[in-house]
């Protein structure tokens, strides 16, 4: 159960103001995580139907919605595959007390950036926010500000400035996690990089023993990635960014 914050949550939280839009159907658990967010410096707004989302998206687009999968007008988990095809990068955390694996697993499919399960931490639930947003923001000095790679007569290109990846001149709508995974391996390229690795480097903490996390988005990406052979798997350890003609000449 959410309870009331203490003032101290957000004392040290220095950001620019994030919309996001909080989908809860119980009163109590919706507006504690609305205060708890609004004192840790975010604008949050809550909803407790689906209805009312799609009017409140309709009128502006969140930075982050976090988003309950059971509600009174329909299910949190086909709203987000609907609202992925229009915005495939915007970020999602799913809230709910369905916790078995394969529900995990489900929404990691449908592109979510995190999953947390009733009853929870709202201190947590603010760190993953935090943590989300400050992987999102990121621009590393050390980024290339282009990478370009050929597997054949395919050529996929990063663009980090514009946050573009494509393939053969075609962009490709990535969610935040699967850019960060992609990138993080283009970066990498030629490497065996482990599952263990990949949730360190791309999200900040280990989703439990939830490794089957990042086998998850790797289909999707993989999915996505077409044509080209661009991501390897290397049983029971990894993955390694490995294409024929890479890096491709300018």
């Amino acid at each position: 159960m959410v309870a009331l914050l203490p003032k101290w949550v957000g004392a040290s939280i220095d950001m620019d103001m994030k919309l996001i839009y909080v989908v809860e159907d119980h009163d109590v658990i919706r507006d504690g995580v609305v205060q708890y967010l609004e004192i840790s410096g975010y604008k949050a707004k809550g909803m407790g139907t689906l209805a009312e989302t799609r009017k409140a998206i309709s009128e502006k687009l969140p930075d982050l919605i976090i988003q309950d999968v059971m509600l009174p007008d329909g299910d949190g988990f086909m709203f987000i595959k609907d609202l992925k095809v229009s915005y495939p990068a915007l970020p999602v955390i799913f809230m709910t007390a369905r916790t078995d694996e394969s529900d995990r697993i489900l929404g990691f499919e449908l592109g979510a950036d995190d999953y947390i399960s009733k009853p929870f931490s709202p201190k947590e639930l603010v760190l993953r926010v935090g943590a989300l947003f400050r992987r999102i923001d990121n621009v590393s000095p050390a980024h290339e500000q282009y990478l370009r790679f050929q597997d054949g007569p395919n050529v996929l290109a990063i663009d980090f400035a514009q946050h573009r990846l494509t393939i053969n001149d075609n962009e490709i709508g990535l969610t935040a996690a699967e850019w960060r995974i992609v990138t993080f391996l283009a970066e990498n390229e030629g490497n065996l990089i482990s599952r263990a690795r990949i949730l360190d480097e791309c999200f900040d903490y280990s989703f439990e023993s939830y490794e089957r996390v990042v086998d998850t988005h790797i289909k999707n990406i993989r999915a996505k990635l077409k044509p080209g052979s661009w991501i390897e798997t290397v049983r029971g350890y990894g993955y390694r960014f490995s294409v024929k003609g890479s890096p491709a000449e300018s």
